[in-house]
């Protein structure tokens, strides 16, 4: 029997068994799959824009094709050949272009990138030049979901640009997908209308929204947003105040033409389902409910928010078990011997905006501690380093992560998934020497660090890892709770399937390495995450 067909029979087995041997698996607080919506692009409308760029440009004009073979269906190349001809073009400088099924916009000067390579400008001019004076890509991924970039804006660049306070190149960052994540989300499809970009955006619209400035928009039928990391205060040297990112967003949109991308075959919506779990119970391991976050640790004395969604099939963050999810910054019941119960802490209280809590502000992801060191380990007794506990990809994926950042976030871009995850605590300068940066592609497993305390320097926190997942959505990418995700990949780890426990009111009780909820502030350059 074939793999998916026992993954079919497993879900028809949870979600019909009846008899007392699958007692396990019929809780009525099932795991979920999440429920993503696929669009359909207007790939017509795209080859009239593309027409449109290029023919500024009348002396390359004649290097496209625009009729097709009228037999090919849609998602055929043969369909288009411009657009092949135009990933031809581009992919020497976004390699991979073609591999997007949406539009890949960029603030590139396609029409004059070419002109002037039938001219003979050299290859050693600055890609710059095409692109609004943006810097070459930090980053560039197309996958089966679509198509993730990121530019830098250096202080100084370009004519007309205000003058800034804040000292280091502004990244901003494009995103468009072919898939969205549909949540419950209160805030979604606010903002404000941009009459500067109205005319080539009539749908744009501008937000503040979990710690980024974002604009999002509709082209071709398909979602896209930049983002710029920034604070919503008073400039400052090594803060990014949103009203400095403005301008730099609105240059970049500006700029933004149709690069590269190819059709593929339709989609489908992808509802939610029961999630793969172990049938056989774990002997030892014990978690609270989702949304069970310790009594009035949460901002505004609220409480947690239950999401019974595992939002992907990942391999735990942590090489080995035991490992435990609970509050690094506030006091807990005291657990058993091996470290259980787990303990959500999603919604805990920090200066961060999370949409999905109750209050509005959040924690963003779940803090994990290693296990304490097995040095009777019997095939290398002694050996055992608690330090070093390997921190591993969570999926086959690319990596997100500039040098000298506290932040290290994977993202997969499947057919099925457009989703990230996030790790913080190790030490940066680790990272960089191990070349854990842009674009760097590692497979599930792989070590990428180890756990550490780093929070703006060593020991700044306790010893442990913060993990968290986005997801897509017509927002950009949104924080949701990893706990459900974490359970089930600690479940497949251990082979076993855990034993929730009740829901008795915990009272918080600060611990030493806690800080101040008023001076935790998140660093636009380091990841964004601290006082975890």
């Amino acid at each position: 029997m074939g793999t998916k067909a026992v993954r079919l029979l497993r879900r028809w087995l949870a979600a019909f068994c009846v008899l007392p041997a699958c007692a396990i698996g019929a809780s009525a607080d099932e795991f979920r799959t999440p429920s993503i919506s696929a669009i359909r692009v207007e790939w017509r409308a795209v080859l009239d824009q593309l027409r449109s760029e290029i023919n500024t440009q009348p002396a390359v004009a004649s290097a496209f094709t625009f009729a097709s073979q009228r037999r090919a269906p849609r998602w055929d190349p043969r369909s288009m050949p411009a657009l092949v001809q135009l990933n031809a073009i581009t992919s020497p400088v976004f390699p991979g272009i073609g591999r997007s099924p949406v539009p890949v916009l960029l603030p590139f000067d396609t029409a004059s990138y070419l002109d002037a390579r039938q001219n003979g400008v050299p290859d050693t001019i600055s890609v710059s030049r095409y692109q609004a004076d943006f810097r070459p890509a930090d980053l560039f991924h197309a996958g089966a979901a679509g198509y993730d970039a990121m530019f830098s804006f250096e202080p100084g660049a370009g004519d007309g640009m205000p003058q800034r306070t804040y000292a280091k190149p502004i990244e901003v960052q494009i995103t468009g997908s072919i898939l969205t994540y549909d949540l419950a989300d209160p805030l979604a499809g606010k903002g404000e209308p941009v009459k500067a970009l109205a005319a080539q955006f009539p749908d744009l619209r501008r937000f503040i929204r979990e710690g980024y400035v974002r604009y999002a928009f509709t082209r071709f039928g398909v979602p896209y947003v930049v983002s710029i990391q920034c604070l919503d205060s008073t400039p400052r040297p090594r803060r990014l105040a949103c009203r400095e990112a403005y301008p730099v967003a609105e240059r970049f949109l500006k700029a933004l033409r149709i690069a590269g991308g190819q059709p593929s075959r339709p989609r489908r919506d992808i509802s939610s389902e029961i999630a793969e779990r172990p049938m056989v119970p774990s002997p030892d391991f014990t978690y609270r409910p989702s949304g069970d976050i310790v009594a009035n640790s949460g901002s505004r004395k609220r409480g947690g928010r239950a999401d019974l969604t595992a939002y992907s099939q990942i391999r735990f963050p942590l090489e080995k078990a035991p490992a435990f999810a609970r509050s690094q910054s506030f006091g807990k019941r005291k657990p058993d011997e091996r470290g259980y119960p787990w303990q959500d802490n999603f919604c805990e209280a920090r200066s961060f905006e999370v949409g999905q809590c109750a209050a509005g502000f959040g924690h963003q992801g779940q803090d994990i501690r290693p296990g304490a060191c097995m040095a009777q380990n019997s095939e290398s007794p002694g050996s055992c380093d608690p330090k070093q506990q390997a921190v591993v990809a969570v999926r086959d994926g690319i990596l997100i992560r500039s040098l000298k950042q506290q932040a290290a976030t994977l993202q997969v871009n499947t057919r099925n998934e457009h989703i990230r995850f996030r790790y913080m605590h190790m030490n940066p300068s680790s990272l960089d020497a191990d070349g854990i940066l842009n674009g760097r592609q590692v497979t599930e497993g792989e070590k990428i660090g180890v756990a550490s305390n780093y929070l703006d320097f060593p020991n700044g926190t306790s010893l442990h890892l913060h993990f968290d997942v986005q997801v897509f959505t017509r927002d950009g990418w949104i924080w949701v709770n990893p706990y459900t995700t974490l359970i089930s990949a600690y479940e497949r780890l251990l082979r076993g399937r855990g034993r929730e426990l009740g829901t008795d009111p915990v009272a918080p009780a600060a611990v030493a390495h806690a800080q101040p909820l008023d001076v935790i502030r998140p660093d636009p350059q380091e990841g964004g995450e601290s006082g975890n």
